[in-house]
């Protein structure tokens, strides 16, 4: 089997609605791009052992991953509901759009410095390509202003994906959208505190240019089903007046289809950078 590798067609094809200069987070260099890889488990592999796959991939996160210095952060998740239980989701993070291809490049030499033996490094590579069906996918995402930094955790926690829709309305603005966002990040988000972690992304490169991504962080699917509540509570105490409530809710819903979908994953903290 193939190895799931990230092949990217490099090109500038920026959603210029949201500059990602503004984005800030506590890291000293800011992650300006994301790239999203879904894989899929080999079903035929009848030799499959969590615990073996993760000594494998560990090996090469720490041999190639850790070591590469265009590639800021890594992450791998698992399917835990959504429409496919054969997802395998790989996240990077890069300071430049020129990094994405410089990691590419950067891996394939440490690959050869970890493996120098060429039957050795063959060897390697098929029992960690056994894992994987050959069918993948690859998006380009941009950060959108506004987070909840989810700190380095050794547990395994929940990550609920929505996947919704810019709708870009005529009379909309950069600068409304943003004031918006922040209003109820700073307000009901931020406050949550079953909220640990949350990211907001939208298209740069990928099958559809409208897609916003919002990424919400919990540490128990339990925690995931109560988070709306608080939510609406946290909702509520800010916006006290309902008219209030009402009129930002007519404001903020004008920059969105309002169709979305709901994914859930679960994180593999051995396999984070």
């Amino acid at each position: 089997m193939k190895t799931v590798k990230l092949k990217l067609l490099i090109g500038l094809l920026l959603l210029m609605v949201f500059p990602i200069t503004t984005f800030s987070q506590t890291e000293d260099v800011q992650p300006k791009y994301i790239t999203v890889t879904t894989g899929h488990w080999n079903m035929n592999y009848e030799n499959f052992d969590k615990g073996k796959w993760i000594a494998t991939e560990k090996e090469f996160l720490e041999k190639v991953v850790k070591k590469n210095e265009f590639i800021l952060k890594s992450l791998v998740f698992t399917h835990r509901f959504t429409p496919d239980n054969t997802e395998i989701i790989f996240v990077s993070t890069y300071a430049s759009w020129e990094d994405i291809d410089k990691a590419s490049e950067r891996s394939g030499e440490l690959i050869k410095e970890a493996w120098p033996d060429k039957d050795k490094r063959k060897e390697y590579f098929k029992e960690k390509d056994a894992y994987y069906a050959a069918t993948h996918s690859d998006e380009i995402y941009v950060p959108i202003p506004g987070m909840k930094p989810f700190p380095p955790s050794d547990k395994e926690t929940i990550w609920l994906v929505v996947k919704g829709h810019f709708a870009f309305p005529e009379d909309g603005s950069k600068e409304e959208f943003e004031a918006l966002s922040k209003e109820y990040i700073d307000n009901v988000i931020n406050k949550n505190e079953l909220i640990k972690g949350f990211y907001q992304h939208a298209h740069a490169w990928g099958s559809d240019k409208t897609d916003y991504v919002r990424v919400y962080v919990v540490d128990s699917m339990g925690d995931l089903d109560n988070i709306g509540k608080r939510s609406t509570e946290l909702f509520k105490e800010h916006w006290s007046d309902e008219a209030k409530r009402k009129e930002f809710g007519k404001k903020m819903r004008k920059y969105f289809t309002g169709k979305h979908g709901d994914y859930i994953y679960t994180s593999v903290p051995e396999l984070t950078k």
